[in-house]
């Protein structure tokens, strides 16, 4: 079981499906990227009035929170039936199923249809390959993001902080345990 932290919603637990595909991201590491978060676009608001995009949702953890602490929208992408399902259960206890949506595919194929732009991105995939150099080239270049958006990336700590575009800026990049944690934002592209 893992908790949300802050909001609307605080305190509430949340039941994590089972399999070691998920892995939800620890209480510690979901304050201080939301307390960034905050800092960036909400101040005393919260995450009011942004939209969201949580790729590999599993148990939603990361997306929870940003509906808790008042995200306007938010899209969850996971592609494991029983992590999906849960997630849809799990949105309708919290009574917040009207603001959020679950998509059940792979987060390759999500990316590569239409698209809508973000404000923020959990983007925390399974660990084993390096995946965040398949994905961050898949979101970057299908305007998924705003400029002055910001993309949390979950990694392997031994893989070191990932390779970003030239126009991310890597804003924090630390590591728990096995786990390394990293904030970017995008800055508008340069024109070519």
């Amino acid at each position: 079981m893992t908790r949300i932290i802050a909001g609307q919603a605080r305190g509430r637990r949340l039941a994590v499906p089972p399999g070691e595909g998920t892995r939800p991201t620890g209480d510690r590491a979901r304050e201080g990227l939301f307390s960034a978060l905050t800092a960036e676009f909400g101040g005393p608001s919260g995450l009011s009035g942004l939209a969201v995009l949580d790729l590999f949702a599993g148990s939603g953890a990361l997306g929870l929170e940003a509906l808790s602490r008042g995200a306007k929208e938010l899209v969850f992408v996971e592609q494991a039936v029983a992590a999906s399902r849960a997630l849809q259960e799990q949105l309708a206890r919290l009574g917040a199923e009207r603001r959020s949506q679950v998509v059940e595919m792979g987060a390759a194929r999500y990316l590569r249809g239409a698209a809508p732009a973000f404000d923020i991105v959990f983007l925390d995939p399974p660990f084993g390959r390096d995946a965040l150099a398949e994905y961050i080239p898949l979101l970057d270049s299908g305007h998924w993001l705003k400029p002055g958006s910001q993309v949390y990336l979950e990694n392997e700590k031994a893989g070191g902080a990932p390779l970003l575009p030239a126009h991310w800026e890597l804003l924090k990049s630390k590591s728990a345990g096995e786990v390394g944690y990293h904030l970017a934002r995008v800055s508008s592209r340069e024109p070519t």
